[in-house]
């Protein structure tokens, strides 16, 4: 795997999973560190970029999802995903932390709570693609923390790579994500090629994905960005000393 874009060395440890992204959004929106550092772990750092944190809104569609030497499992290797993150750092290795990932696969959804401690909850979702835009639409089982994503969104640029140093290299280029279990810290790393970024357009008529503490007022425009496919490795949680 050629990882000389990486800003460390991909794990000695064989990899045990394997995704492709499509059609991906990055909405992101610029929010006060005071308001989100206190909904983050008090083991991870908020990461900034000149001084301002953010949060994301990601909705995208995956297919080829299978672990390592095995075919994909019928009825779970193809479904859309939309997960809510911010960024944070620990030992100086920059990641993601999700507060939370909507998938519609109820035994994916399980199996990710269980083995990689991810706070994922099963939604209904929809994506249907006209042309270049793609309509999005997801609606959350889970009565008891309702949440709900519509929108449509399309590339409106040519296909460009993030420069070092940039925020849009910041907010995308990371290359592991945190969660928490119990009373301990865990690194998933996470291994692709740079994104091959589009600027992007589009319309959110409806987003309650955001953990009210944190959600930006309805006239603040999110920075939106596209991808239109990105293949993944993931690797096992390895348990952090904290």
């Amino acid at each position: 795997m050629n990882d000389s874009h990486r800003p460390w060395s991909i794990p000695s440890r064989p990899w045990v999973m394997k995704q492709t992204w499509h059609d991906l959004l990055f909405a992101h929106w610029k929010i006060d560190p005071t308001i989100i550092k206190p909904l983050i772990p008090s083991s991870l750092q908020l990461d900034t970029y000149d001084g301002e944190a953010w949060i994301g809104v990601v909705p995208f569609d995956m297919s080829g999802i299978r672990i390592k030497y095995m075919p994909p499992i019928p009825y779970t290797s193809s479904f859309p995903e939309i997960n809510v993150r911010t960024y944070v750092t620990y030992e100086g290795k920059p990641g993601v932390y999700f507060f939370s990932l909507d998938a519609a696969n109820l035994l994916a959804v399980k199996a990710a709570r269980a083995f990689f401690y991810l706070p994922y909850y099963n939604a209904d979702i929809t994506v249907q693609k006209e042309g270049d835009k793609v309509y999005y639409e997801s609606i959350r089982k889970d009565s008891s923390k309702p949440c709900h994503f519509k929108g449509w969104y399309k590339p409106v640029s040519e296909v460009f790579f993030a420069r070092k140093g940039s925020l849009e290299h910041w907010l995308t280029e990371r290359y592991c994500l945190y969660t928490t279990h119990k009373t301990s810290l865990y690194r998933g790393e996470i291994h692709h090629q740079p994104w091959k970024l589009q600027n992007a357009e589009g319309e959110i008529s409806l987003n309650t994905m955001i953990p009210l503490e944190a959600s930006p007022s309805p006239d603040k425009l999110p920075l939106l960005h596209y991808s239109d496919q990105l293949d993944v490795v993931l690797w096992g949680l390895e348990k952090l000393e904290v």
